[in-house]
């Protein structure tokens, strides 16, 4: 086991893992909406991209107020994050480029996932940008939701169906609900940093409704698919996400380890991808 440990750990911090989330959360759409095989022109720019802005926002991250083994790793590999930034900068130009069409729609997503890291960049013009930080929890979801659901239903030119919006919202709302709790262990760097997101000064109170209220919110859309002839089994390998995130609120509120957040958290965004692939097989 404890051989292993530096082998999870590397696919864990060096971003890996949360790159293959976000093809499994596509190779999803192109399966249940659309009964084809994923666009590998599209497929290539969303993994190339994931590592490259994981990397640049990582590779800006110099501390955290709790204590983190990911930002020990950090501070003894950042040279690594150098490395995959550039080789996921090459290959999602390369993709980019193919994609020729879609250029505008493509910008749509690179824009605001720069913007998102962009305040830790160390100038005075990007710092700013803290200070105008609030919806930053929306803005995270809008874009995990817009790469992972929205442009494979664009780029496959198919026109668009009522279903289509049921799908997107109750991904959207579970992608806000993990970024909320994320938000939640995140409230003592915001603070230190100066970033101001909307449950930095928010009580207890209320943000436990918020919370609950969009993972209710998850439910309703999601169930609601039942009505576009989803099976009662793919809704439920929807739903269970989102049940074990709200289970998980209680302890990921008092346990900030690395493990529960960048692994367990972040992969319950594609879980419901695995669970359906693996049904398929």
């Amino acid at each position: 086991m404890k051989k292993t440990l530096p082998f999870f750990r590397f696919i864990l911090y060096s971003n890996i893992f949360i790159t293959a989330c976000a093809w499994l959360m596509v190779h999803q759409v192109y399966d249940l909406l659309l009964s084809a095989p994923v666009n590998p022109d599209y497929a290539g720019f969303v993994i190339f991209s994931t590592l490259c802005s994981y990397s640049f926002h990582w590779y800006l991250t110099t501390g955290s107020v709790l204590p983190s083994k990911r930002m020990d790793w950090l501070k003894k590999n950042r040279w690594l994050h150098v490395i995959l930034f550039f080789a996921g900068l090459a290959g999602a130009v390369f993709f980019f480029y193919r994609l020729t069409g879609y250029w505008l729609w493509l910008l749509g997503a690179v824009i605001p996932t720069f913007l998102y890291s962009a305040p830790k960049i160390p100038h005075p013009l990007f710092r700013v940008l803290r200070k105008v930080a609030y919806g930053k929890t929306f803005f995270l979801s809008f874009v995990w939701t817009y790469v992972t659901a929205v442009l494979p239903l664009v780029l496959s030119g198919k026109s668009w169906e009522p279903v289509f919006t049921v799908f997107i919202l109750g991904r959207f709302f579970l992608v806000y609900a993990i970024c909320l709790v994320f938000d939640y262990r995140d409230r003592e760097d915001d603070r230190h940093d100066g970033v101001i997101s909307i449950i930095t000064n928010m009580p207890e109170k209320q943000i436990r409704l918020l919370f609950y209220t969009t993972i209710l919110l998850f439910i309703i859309s999601t169930v609601s698919l039942h009505n576009y002839e989803f099976s009662f089994i793919t809704v439920l390998w929807l739903l269970i996400p989102g049940i074990i995130t709200a289970l998980l609120f209680p302890l990921a509120r008092k346990n900030f380890s690395d493990w529960l957040y960048y692994f367990v958290l972040d992969g319950l965004m594609a879980f419901s991808a695995l669970l359906t692939l693996v049904a398929r097989i």
